[in-house]
């Protein structure tokens, strides 16, 4: 690897913290531009030639929200060179990101979140399992990557809190409805004793190792099918439900900013586009001057 591109990474690991996920990214995305301008030195690359790399990615269809990440990545990567003095001046400061179509988040009505955190029946392993894992879901919105990591330990059952490892290593505390504890609770008898332990990861699957992304939207997509829900969603799309039904009931948008663990409320304020959007519908359906 690249020294500067090892140092960078390692950077991003130990000052700033970033998860395996981003850290993969990063580096793929530094190949990526590593590959496009050859062999010239870093110090050597000016801001036409980032450029070019930016065309060249438009022209090959690469989606804008690539691209933008790319691009974030190449200032980013810059930046940190010059801040330790590996190059005099920064040429990617010029470098734009293409401007991202908003799309609002999928989610799911109130009656279709009731029905799908219901369907998981019986008092087996798997769908105890699977209800508490719906429930927290919608009751905490959580990341998959978030409900993942829990360990046993991070479950509060007193205090009805769960303590989450959020992006960046930020760790916050969040509440988590009486359903979800009810469901934790019952899914935890079902585990054996010895899986049961503190340092134990808390959704497990059947050989008792950590669930992945994967086995998460397994588990979803087989309760969407129960509960006769049309919709393709993703296990993220719970937490999108999170956010925009606590907003429809009068919750102040700083507030769910802190419960999502958005380190800016601009993130947050495209469920304020999803809440209007939705008064807009109500509106023109029911005023009979709409």
């Amino acid at each position: 690897m690249d020294r500067f591109v090892e140092k960078f990474l390692n950077y991003l690991k130990i000052e700033r913290n970033a998860s395996p996920h981003t850290l993969r990214n990063y580096a793929a995305d530094l190949e990526i531009l590593r590959k496009n301008l050859g062999d010239a030195p870093w110090e050597k690359v000016g801001l036409i030639p980032l450029r070019q790399f930016v065309a060249d990615q438009r022209a090959k269809n690469i989606s804008k929200g690539t691209i933008a990440r790319r691009v974030a990545t190449i200032r980013s990567f810059f930046r940190f060179l010059c801040r330790d003095g590996y190059l005099p001046a920064n040429c990617a400061l010029g470098l734009t990101r293409p401007k991202l179509d908003r799309k609002l988040p999928a989610f799911l009505s109130v009656d279709e979140a009731r029905r799908l955190v219901e369907a998981p029946q019986g008092d087996s392993f798997a769908p105890l399992r699977d209800r508490a894992i719906l429930e927290t879901l919608y009751s905490a919105g959580l990341r998959v990557s978030e409900l993942a990591g829990l360990r046993v330990r991070d479950v509060d059952l007193i205090s009805e809190t769960l303590r989450v490892m959020g992006k960046g290593r930020k760790e916050r505390l969040v509440p988590v409805g009486s359903y979800s504890i009810q469901a934790i609770r019952r899914y935890l008898k079902s585990l054996p004793p010895a899986k049961g332990e503190p340092d134990h990861f808390l959704f497990q699957n059947r050989l008792h190792g950590p669930l992945t992304d994967r086995s998460v939207r397994r588990v979803l997509n087989r309760y969407l099918l129960q509960a006769s829900i049309q919709q393709k969603i993703s296990p993220h799309a719970l937490r999108h439900s999170f956010a925009t039904h606590l907003l429809d009931r009068g919750a102040d948008l700083r507030s769910v900013q802190e419960l999502l663990g958005h380190s800016s409320v601009t993130t947050t304020q495209v469920y304020t586009h999803v809440t209007t959007e939705r008064m807009k519908r109500v509106y023109e359906a029911a005023h009979p001057r709409a």
